[in-house]
């Protein structure tokens, strides 16, 4: 089969080849499956450049989103019930920009033939974490304020969109004057430019003088710098990543005297922590908000296998229309 490997870190269009591999075989309790299509998720691409929170070893293969069929099954009754099925494939280990994938059989879900190939490809990282982060780790209640940074991502218009149904309110951090437009008209509440002044200065300028209780960052360095010191006393700031690989500056004073709180927030950790059956009524979560247009994805470019640098550069393109896409294999008809 052919897959996407890279044998030394580095930028992805540079490092990462298409190569002839041996196609896996399932173990117990593990399946199969012959992908359809993949996305290019800033996750793949920190993780081929050796920053991202899991470090492979080396050769490996990005990808740990997408969608396929189930076409074989190691020993194991769950893996067996999934054959002919089309499903999310979960790859905590990179893997999924491939013809097949083997993956544990619980981490292959299945989903109804109404949603698209697109929106199956990209069912988990983003629509989970968002879930998770905000109804789940923060808890944030109808009429509150929510702070994010890179709101133009396609996760931060999830959020835009999620606080519309749930009643929370969202403050938006952009870099570009132009993605305020789109945002607003997604029903964002408020959008500040970086350009604009200092982060702080502008978010209390909206919700008051204290500042808000909760917020997330992807990006730190100064934008981070900038969400944290927008915190109410004792407000919560959920770090998800580091765009730009640089740290969030803390003035411990924050919090000592405000109890003001940075936490970490990694999917996988999340969804480690819960039972397999806990899983379930987040998968049908997320199943449903996608239905109603909520955590659906924005689709941009897709390419196939063999022109992985240009869909990575594109991956990367300030202003990009969605999500880039890695396609696999033709569509088949779900089960």
């Amino acid at each position: 089969m052919r897959a996407a490997v890279f044998d030394r870190f580095g930028e992805p269009a540079e490092v990462v080849r298409i190569q002839d591999v041996p196609t896996p075989e399932p173990g117990p309790n593990r399946v199969r499956v012959r992908m359809i299509a993949s996305p290019v998720n800033p996750s793949d691409l920190l993780f081929t450049r050796g920053r991202y929170s899991i470090r492979p070893t080396l050769p490996a293969s990005p990808g740990f989103e997408g969608v396929g069929v189930v076409d074989a099954a190691g020993p194991g009754l769950i893996g067996k019930a999934l054959v002919g099925r089309r499903v999310a494939v979960i790859n905590g280990e990179g893997g999924n920009w491939a013809d097949f994938a083997v993956v544990p059989a619980f981490q292959a879900i299945p989903v109804p033939g109404s949603l698209a190939d697109e929106q199956v490809a990209s069912f988990f990282v983003n629509p989970a974490t968002v879930l998770a982060m905000v109804r789940h780790e923060l808890g944030v209640p109808r009429g509150e304020w929510l702070l994010q940074s890179a709101a133009n991502s396609e996760l931060g218009k999830m959020i835009v969109r999620l606080g519309r149904h749930d009643g929370f309110k969202t403050i938006n951090v952009v870099r570009r004057p132009e993605a305020a437009d789109e945002l607003h008209e997604l029903g964002a509440d408020a959008v500040i430019v970086t350009a604009d002044g200092p982060i702080p200065d502008q978010v209390r300028r909206v919700v008051g003088p204290e500042g808000v209780r909760f917020a997330v960052d992807p990006v730190g360095g100064d934008i981070g710098t900038g969400v944290f010191e927008s915190l109410a006393p004792s407000g919560t700031l959920l770090a998800y990543g580091s765009l730009t690989g640089e740290p969030i500056r803390i003035d411990t004073r924050l919090m000592i005297s405000g109890g003001r709180v940075l936490r970490g927030f990694w999917l996988g950790h999340f969804m480690r922590s819960r039972s397999k059956v806990a899983a379930v009524p987040l998968f049908a979560q997320v199943g449903r908000l996608i239905r109603q247009g909520v955590l659906s994805t924005s689709v941009g470019p897709s390419f196939p296998l063999d022109r992985l640098p240009e869909a990575v550069r594109a991956a990367e393109e300030p202003g990009k229309p969605g999500k880039v896409l890695l396609r696999l294999r033709a569509s088949d008809a779900a089960s």
